[in-house]
């Protein structure tokens, strides 16, 4: 087994491993009624190097040992919960690490099904980071769990639009809602979340769990937001031992139907067509233009989109298809690819599957869009006809209907292969929450938000998990694309405004007197305003845009796809608000600091049609805020 921690941490995970991981318990709790109606169960290492979640889920990741630990920490919640009595009513939410699921996929369950009391109830809590990771795993997971009469939560939802994407497919009986929806200001990103969440809400029944309530405010807006549920600070904070003595009431949940996915190779998305569903007859030139057109819908849809399709073999994927899926990629929040001959990532940002000869889907073409508000599937299959390769003649149906399109989009997921190791950073645990400050805004984070995975172009690629590191794709401070990488996610940008009727427009945002603070505060100190003003800039963005970080100090965004008419006017107002954003006062070391800051823009291709010709222009026309 291999390990890269330092002795004193390997055998402080040595302890951890051998019993050492005890359970917290954090009330949540009916907002009408007041009453818990479940407990969850937070991992916690023995006093020492190790006593916090992240610091023990980071030695245990280090030294190849994660899945024991995931497993120790179920272990050590189940016993925790019976020695306490957290029965029948009361209900316990555990966590799954999204990073084990393949290697140990919850092998655990069954034994502990088997021994536990059946008064033990059970709502297991996915991440997001487990969907675009390991979508096929999560998938069986999830269905081997409501067959133990378990409950399923979808965790940190709002964090990534992602998200909301697969909320249909895993079909969760609590949404939790991230805490900054609570914690922050409305917006567009809070609106297109509650969009998406009370629409799922309404049509399955699902509960939805606002997290991060501390004060009567919080409440307020959790109840705003369609919350019925609460956890945080105001309820209560996490104990070694529940308070039973509060008022108690038992937590209803959906009983959807389980789903066959254990044998993914059995069913095809154009198998998910009712019986009786009308079919035509076509020539793959037809198809090829009906698939462009779902790409157009998903695109529109954006960032909460998910895209599912066939190539029937590696040859189909043409340079032009190649560029038609680098923009579904950057525009949509997960893309996947398969057929025979097309490996784990068959191009930048898209995750595949090779398909065996045998596979139904190997004969079919299917192209499926699934949103929260949009849902449409293309599902043809091969007739087997000889000639050109554009009169090959399909039968297929373009079908609406959201129970198929959500079956279909679940075949072809179940077919996904993890994404290689270390082909993206994987985001630590989450910690539970400190209390705000008092101070303008919340304390500077402590950790980068997770990487945006937006692709780069296939050419001059040819190891490209290899490249990714050697680029090193994101900003270790910031989370966001490094330079390089952000450098060429404008090349696309501007080779998509070159050969489009839209016009692309470039900001760039330099912060002044980051060296002054760092020698003042320290470098950790300067890293944490780094974080917070990345925060800013994607917070004055619209999702699918582009934000990386060009230098010390120094940002760049892109805005696709403005009319040609607004793009200036449109331009520069983004531009007055990154201004606003970035000269309000930072709290570093509880302390307000204000930054020189610069904010310029240009647009493409009217200032100039290249990268450098952009930032050029862009650096030249700045709006300056003192």
């Amino acid at each position: 087994m291999h390990t890269d921690l330092p002795d004193a941490l390997a055998a402080a995970l040595d302890r951890v491993l051998d019993g050492g991981v005890r359970s917290v318990f954090q009330p949540i709790v009916d907002l009408d009624s007041d009453c818990v109606v479940a407990y969850e169960a937070l991992a916690r290492g023995p006093e020492g190097p190790l006593e916090r979640p992240d610091a023990m889920f980071a030695a245990a990741r280090s030294a190849g040992r994660l899945a024991e630990l995931d497993e120790a920490c179920r272990a050590a919640a189940f016993r925790a919960a019976v020695a306490h009595g957290l029965l029948t009513p009361t209900t316990v939410f555990v966590n799954v690490e999204p990073d084990v699921l393949d290697s140990a996929p919850l092998a655990d369950l069954l034994a502990i099904a088997d021994t536990a009391p059946r008064e033990l109830r059970v709502v297991l809590e996915v991440t997001e980071r487990a969907l675009a990771a390991r979508p096929a795993e999560l998938l069986r997971t999830v269905e081997r769990v409501r067959r133990l009469g378990w409950g399923i939560a979808l965790d940190d939802v709002g964090a990534d639009p992602m998200s909301l994407s697969f909320m249909p497919l895993l079909r969760p009986d609590v949404v939790k809602l991230d805490l900054r929806l609570v914690q922050g200001r409305p917006g567009p990103a809070v609106a297109q979340v509650m969009n998406a969440v009370n629409a799922y809400a309404e049509s399955t029944g699902a509960l939805v769990l606002a997290e991060g309530i501390e004060t009567a405010e919080h409440l307020a807006t959790a109840r705003s937001l369609g919350a019925s549920l609460g956890q945080g600070w105001l309820f209560g904070r996490p104990e070694p031992a529940p308070a039973l003595d509060r008022p108690c009431t038992e937590l209803f949940l959906p009983s959807p139907e389980p789903v066959d996915v254990d044998e993914p190779g059995d069913g095809s998305p154009f198998g998910c067509l009712p019986e009786g569903t009308r079919l035509r007859s076509s020539p793959k030139s037809l198809l090829v233009e009906l698939s462009k057109q779902l790409e157009r819908e998903a695109v529109r849809v954006g960032q909460t989109c998910v895209v599912a399709a066939t190539f029937q073999e590696a040859r189909h994927v043409t340079p032009a298809t190649e560029r038609r899926y680098a923009e579904l990629a950057a525009a949509t929040g997960f893309v996947c690819a398969v057929g025979e001959g097309l490996d784990t990532e068959p191009l930048p940002g898209i995750r595949g599957a090779t398909l065996a000869p045998a596979d139904p889907v190997r004969d079919e073409w299917d192209v499926v869009v699934l949103g929260p508000h949009f849902s449409a599937a293309l599902l043809a299959r091969d007739l087997g006809s000889t000639g050109p390769d554009m009169d090959r003649q399909f039968e297929y149906a373009l079908t609406y209907e959201r129970t198929t399109v959500v079956r279909a989009a679940r075949a072809l997921l179940s077919r996904v292969a993890p994404r290689p190791a270390g082909a993206l950073p994987a985001a630590p645990p989450r910690a539970v929450p400190a209390p705000p400050a008092e101070a303008p805004e919340p304390p500077l984070a402590t950790s980068a938000p997770p990487p945006v995975p937006i692709p780069r172009p296939r050419a001059a690629v040819t190891d490209h998990r290899a490249h990714l590191e050697s680029l090193g794709a994101t900003d270790p401070v910031t989370g966001l694309p490094s330079r390089l990488r952000t450098e060429e996610l404008l090349e696309i940008a501007t080779w998509n405004a070159r050969g489009g009727d839209d016009v692309l427009g470039v900001l760039t945002v330099d912060l002044d007197g980051i060296d002054a603070l760092a020698d003042r505060f320290g470098r950790a100190a300067a890293d944490d305003l780094l974080r917070a003003a990345a925060q800013r800039l994607r917070g004055r963005l619209r999702h699918g845009d582009l934000a990386g970080r060009l230098g010390a100090g120094r940002f760049a965004a892109a805005v696709p796809c403005l009319a040609s008419a607004a793009a200036a006017r449109e331009t520069s107002r983004i531009a007055g608000a990154l201004a606003d954003a970035m000269s309000a006062p930072f709290v570093v070391a509880g302390e307000q600091v204000v930054l020189g800051v610069r904010v310029g823009s240009a647009l493409c291709p009217a200032d100039a049609d290249d990268v450098p010709g952009l930032l050029g222009a862009a650096a030249t026309g700045t709006a300056v805020r003192r």
